[in-house]
């Protein structure tokens, strides 16, 4: 687990230099649409027995802060936990989108997503340090047709826990999306995240964030992209489910 760590590590680091030389000279002279948006969030993980459980969660993703939808967005599966003490997950998202904005789509429009992921988590000193890979296949429909493509994605997100007087901490992370096979434009590097919030634990189980997420976004012909300054509030509550003697 730690040669996966470690590779994490350097992976962040290189796709951040990727990030840093694609698109700080090179989108200077690109069309950037600048936008503010207000996402909430409700997740949880909750323990069925030792090994399995299941993952819950939506996000009611809007646009001009909060005035007019962008994204709504739904996502299941099943955790394995894992003796290492990683977490594999598989599950189903649903993804409907709306046009918004200054480069909007052309209609509202439907994604079905299969999605596989590992989680892993270690303590450096008082810090909690997490990586997340996830694998996603995309159906996608195509604007004005019945048909839908299928797109493949990857994503990898490194996060820090920074505990503070309790019960508060903060929690930031940032990720990063990247399309791979048949059918990626040219915004291979089609996405990225950064975050950082200030959190509350109400109990082991339960905690509430409240954030700033820049969303950077690609556009398929690689020549526009969207910059939104989005406030998060992320409420997270796991339920352990597992039989008691």
């Amino acid at each position: 687990m730690k040669q996966l760590l470690g590779r994490g590590v350097r992976g962040a680091v290189l796709a951040a230099a990727i990030w840093v030389g694609t698109g700080g000279a090179g989108w200077a002279q690109r069309d950037i649409a600048v936008a503010g948006h207000a996402w909430a969030v409700a997740a949880g993980n909750h323990r069925l027995t030792e090994r399995w459980g299941l993952h819950t969660e939506y996000q009611w993703r809007r646009a001009d802060w909060g005035e007019i939808w962008q994204q709504s967005l739904l996502r299941v599966g099943v955790d394995r936990y894992l003796r290492s003490g990683a977490v594999a997950t598989a599950g189903y998202g649903w993804i409907r989108t709306f046009p918004y904005g200054a480069q909007p789509v052309a209609e509202v429009n439907d994604e079905h997503r299969v999605w596989e992921q590992l989680a892993l988590s270690q303590p450096v000193g008082r810090l909690q340090v997490q990586h997340r890979y996830r694998f996603e296949q995309r159906w996608l429909e195509v604007a004005g047709s019945t048909e839908r493509v299928l797109r493949h994605r990857v994503r990898y997100r490194a996060a820090v826990l920074v505990p503070l007087r309790e019960p508060w901490f903060v929690f930031a992370y940032d990720e990063v999306f990247a399309g791979w096979g048949p059918g990626v434009a040219r915004n291979g590097l089609d996405q990225n995240r950064l975050y950082a919030a200030l959190g509350y634990r109400f109990s082991p189980t339960s905690q509430l964030q409240l954030g700033y997420l820049n969303q950077f976004i690609v556009k398929a012909d690689g020549l526009r992209a969207e910059n939104n300054h989005t406030v998060q509030v992320a409420w997270t509550h796991n339920l352990d489910l597992r039989a008691r003697d």
